[in-house]
């Protein structure tokens, strides 16, 4: 039930944001474990830049997972020349790791 929920909340959302070459797109996954986050140019379908937790190989709690992952992901964002960004929170909550990731890619200089 709350997976169909989450869903419904994705596709609402969905209709009213949309990711160019200049201001992508910037989607969170979380899962119980992990955290995704990836820069998408929907007006040509590809993906700028993606980070995951799956990289990292010593063994971290969930938020310092979200602060690699932050961390990381604003270094190749912005080493091309991206600074703006559309969030997109994929139907979670706007709060725990997706609002700590958020405030987080902030602090490293993104605009959203």
């Amino acid at each position: 039930m709350d997976k169909a929920k989450r869903l419904q909340r994705k596709r609402r959302i969905r209709q009213k944001i949309k990711g160019t070459a200049e201001r992508p797109r910037l989607s969170v996954f979380r899962s119980n474990r992990n955290i995704y986050v990836q820069a998408i140019d929907d007006d040509k379908g590809i993906t700028l830049a993606a980070v995951n937790s799956l990289t990292f190989k010593e063994k971290l709690t969930n938020k310092q997972k979200v602060e690699k992952v932050a961390e990381e992901f604003a270094k190749k964002i912005l080493s091309k020349g991206i600074k703006t960004v559309v969030f997109d929170r994929n139907g979670f909550a706007y709060s725990g790791r997706i609002k700590l990731l958020a405030e987080l890619l902030r602090k490293q200089g993104l605009i959203f």
